[in-house]
């Protein structure tokens, strides 16, 4: 092939180099969301919603590591959030509170949309401690 001839792909059509570069653009989409969600990660989606239950049967100390170990073995964003929420929780009622303001930070930096559910918001010893460290956390730029 001659030099500046277009090379292999000058023969093609448009349309066709045009649907070749859309499909490379929404394959790298979706790598993206595949490198979010890899398959260690459902093993700990799958901790997380164990660690939940065992906390909603009062199970307290099952919870706690089972919630620990999820969030050790890799959680999404959001789901990093709701587990340091549910860590907050109990060390707030274990009379913890600066382990309980430290849960509610590394939550509130793992997902800056966390926030507590209407009858969370109501509870006399977390919420306000998750107000005060919320209206502590810096702005998003």
């Amino acid at each position: 092939m001659e030099r500046g001839s277009g090379g292999v792909f000058a023969s093609l059509p448009a349309s066709f180099l045009a649907s070749l570069l859309a499909g490379a653009l929404l394959t790298a989409c979706q790598s993206a969301l595949v490198q979010e969600f890899p398959l260690t990660k459902f093993k700990a989606e799958r901790m997380l919603d164990e660690g939940i239950r065992e906390y909603d049967d009062g199970n307290y100390k099952l919870a706690a590591r089972t919630i620990q170990g999820a969030v050790d073995a890799g959680l999404t964003t959001r789901s990093q959030g709701r587990a340091h929420k549910y860590l907050a929780f109990m060390h707030c009622a274990a009379g913890q509170p600066a382990q309980c303001r430290d849960q509610f930070r590394k939550g509130l930096e793992a997902d800056r949309r966390l926030d507590l559910s209407a009858a969370e918001s109501g509870h006399p010893i977390w919420a306000p401690v998750f107000a005060e460290v919320k209206a502590g956390m810096p702005k998003p730029r």
